[in-house]
């Protein structure tokens, strides 16, 4: 059984309004992207939790599908997938992320419209990230000031 650790970082600045942060991934791929109340609740340039659930569950869903295409058989041309995150505000002023709606397009040669939608549901069911989000996951926290 394998384990596999993935880590990122962020950093805040300031209040939430006038604040501001960076993240970074291990990986180099974000480093120092900019992140900020305007990024999140307005259309400033930069990137919000959101956006980064949104990539990351593209991202899975797109893999868990060839995985199941391939599996049956099929082999993909191409899996376009995009979710909207919808974050909505609640009667006691906090906020909610209330629904992912994955949209998927996909090229598969030999493949018809009710093979093809039977299996992109067969890979919703296994991709990580949508099981994390349906479970939950079990979450550590270890705080400590500076």
């Amino acid at each position: 059984m394998a384990t596999i650790n993935r880590t990122a970082n962020a950093v805040w600045n300031g209040n939430l309004k006038s604040g501001d942060g960076r993240i970074d991934t291990t990986s180099g791929i974000l480093k120092q992207t900019p992140y900020s109340f305007t990024t999140r609740f307005e259309d400033s340039p930069g990137t919000n939790p959101e956006e980064l659930l949104a990539a990351s569950h593209a991202a899975c869903y797109s893999m868990a599908f060839a995985l199941t295409l391939s599996n049956k058989g099929y082999q993909p041309a191409s899996i376009d997938t995009r979710p909207v995150c919808t974050l909505e505000s609640q009667a006691d002023g906090s906020f909610k992320i209330t629904k992912i709606h994955l949209e998927t397009k996909g090229q598969v040669p030999d493949m018809n419209a009710e093979t093809f939608q039977q299996i992109a549901q067969e890979a919703e069911a296994v991709c990580v990230i949508s099981n994390a989000l349906r479970q939950g996951v079990e979450i550590e926290l270890d705080a400590s000031l500076a």
